[in-house]
This record gives C-alpha cells, structure tokens and sequence, in this order.
C-alpha cells in the first residue's frame, strides 16, 4: 500500500511481481479507479490452485488529506473488511467485496486469507472509532470462517484476552501441514502499564473451536506466519523495545500448551527504532520506522521476507531473501 504519510487515509493497493525473488517488475495500482473514494488496505495470498486472494480494509474517503486515526479515542475511522480475487496471476482483480463484520467497531486487518481445502479463514482486531459513546468488545481476535467462497460467513473468537485494558492486533492465521490452524496476534495493554508477548492459540477441528489464548514466549510487535514443514510454522515478528531492532523469525511447532519455539534470530536489522525515539508502544504507532512483516517460502527452500521502513537510508517496501535448512 501507497499512502503520502502515515496515518492518512489515502492506502492504495499496488502489486509488483518477481520470478526470482531478486529483480522486480515495476508495481501499478490494482484498483485505480478507486483511489478518489476509498482508502484500501489490503494484504495477499493464494491457495493450492494458485489463486490469488486480496483481504483486508476499506475505509471511505470524506475530505482530501483527511486522517484515519483519533488520538483522542485511540480509534480507527469507521471502516469495512473486504476480499477479492484474481485467476490470471494478479493482472486483474474482482471488484472488492465485503465481508460483515459480526460485532460494533472498526477492524484492523494487516493479516492476509487463508484458504485451505477450499474454506476461507479470515481474522481481524476490533478498534474503537471516532465515536468515544461506541462499545467495542476489543479483548479479542475475531475469525471469520467461509465454506461457499466468500457468500456467507460465520465468527468466532479466535484469541480472547481477559486482562484489564487488553486486547490485540496485528493478527494473522495460518494451517500447517499437520492440519492445525495457528492464530497470533500483538498482545496489547491499551493502559500502556503493562508488556506482554505475542500471543497464539491453536484449533484442531478447523477453527470450530480454539485452545486457551497463551503465550508465545516472544516480547515482541506484530506477527506473521507462513507454514513450512513437518507440522511446524515460520513466526515473523517486530522488535522496537527490547534488544536489537529489526525484524525476527522463530521455527515453531505449536500446540496447546506451548508455542514450541525450536530456534530464532534476527533476520533484518532497523538502523533506528522509532522515526523520532518514541516509546515504541501502540499508542506511537504513527511514529513507526518499520513494520508488518510477511513471507512466503520460494523453491530451493528460499524464503522471501517483506515489510515496510522508513529508515535513514531509505523509506519504502523492504525484502530479505533466506535460504532455510531443516
């Protein structure tokens, strides 16, 4: 996504592609003729069949140079969750379609579809909006489920977070290749008293039900998962608080009772944390230098890591290409 600064609403999706994970073709707009009205802030992935899926946020746009954030509620402008889909290769896209959103509030949604076995699995952290007399039920992770590609959808929580001022964001779902849905998700204390690391739950029967919301082990800012092998997951998450900043990964092997973290370290270092020294903490988000990493596995047992900086050297979408080793 495109956006003049931060916390502006004027997201506009654009796609690039690469054949080797090294050299990128130049990127365009996926739905130009939208930029005008609609702030879009979608994330991409594709199933088995090589379809690809866009899912994420659309948020209208009132007034040229408008914000979609209020400090003063701590709350997103009032947007919508919606997805599409593309057949050839990402050269063209279905029109975005919405998805109901099942409780008040507005959605953050950085995480992209998963689509398994041709059930659609989406998830998103309900936010408070500009309206400060609006309940939002925030301490949990909301999955939304899909058997008839998108017609009609059913919710559950995925992750609950009992704790005082608690909630989550950043979320993401993933399946490994043992059948076992993963759920993860920044861990936030909105009273900004408290640090707790990420947070995961597992689901055994398809995400009709999850296990106990628990902890990952990481003090850490944001998540990703890409699944890899023999039942494990490849976990990304951000590091601006505690140690060397950057970008870390983790090979886990999740189950109910514990995240079952086999190795990590960091994999892109941030020359600064923050633009201008902040605290790092939720409430500074616009204050970010770097964020929302997400990767995919290439052949040869590469793996391409994206995100996004701002950084001393240079502003804009970052890639670091691994070679992974069982």
């Amino acid at each position: 996504m495109r956006q003049s600064e931060l916390g502006r609403n004027d997201f506009v999706p654009w796609i690039a592609a690469s054949h080797d994970g090294e050299t990128w073709h130049a990127g365009r707009p996926v739905w130009p003729h939208l930029t005008q009205c609609s702030s879009i802030f979608v994330s991409l992935s594709c199933d088995s069949f090589g379809r690809l899926y866009l899912y994420g946020t659309r948020t209208p746009i009132d007034q040229p140079g408008e914000r979609f954030w209020c400090d003063e509620t701590q709350g997103l402008k009032q947007n919508e969750l919606i997805c599409a889909t593309s057949d050839d290769g990402g050269n063209s896209w279905t029109e975005p379609r919405l998805i109901p959103m099942p409780i008040a509030g507005a959605a953050e949604a950085p995480g992209p579809l998963c689509v398994v076995e041709g059930i659609w699995f989406a998830v998103y952290a309900p936010y408070k909006t500009f309206d400060p007399a609006l309940f939002v039920d925030r301490d949990q992770i909301v999955m939304l489920r899909s058997v008839d590609m998108g017609a009609t959808w059913s919710n559950t929580a995925m992750l609950r977070f009992p704790q005082p001022h608690s909630g989550g964001a950043e979320a993401w779902i993933a399946r490994t290749d043992a059948g076992r849905l993963v759920g993860t998700a920044w861990h936030i204390d909105h009273a900004g008293e408290k640090e707790y690391p990420n947070a995961y739950a597992i689901s055994e029967d398809g995400g009709a039900t999850w296990s106990p919301t628990r902890s990952t082990g990481t003090l850490g800012q944001s998540t990703g998962l890409t699944p890899w092998t023999a039942g494990r997951i490849l976990f990304l998450y951000n590091q601006r608080r505690h140690g060397i900043p950057g970008v870390w990964l983790a090979v886990a092997c999740p189950a109910a009772g514990s995240f079952g973290i086999e190795h990590q370290e960091l994999i892109w270092r941030a020359s600064v944390r923050t633009r201008s020294q902040s605290s790092g903490e939720h409430s500074d988000w616009t204050d970010f230098s770097f964020g929302e990493p997400s990767a995919a596995v290439l052949s040869g047992g590469r793996l391409l890591v994206v995100m996004w900086c701002i950084q001393p050297e240079g502003a804009g979408i970052q890639y670091v290409v691994l070679q992974l080793h069982e």
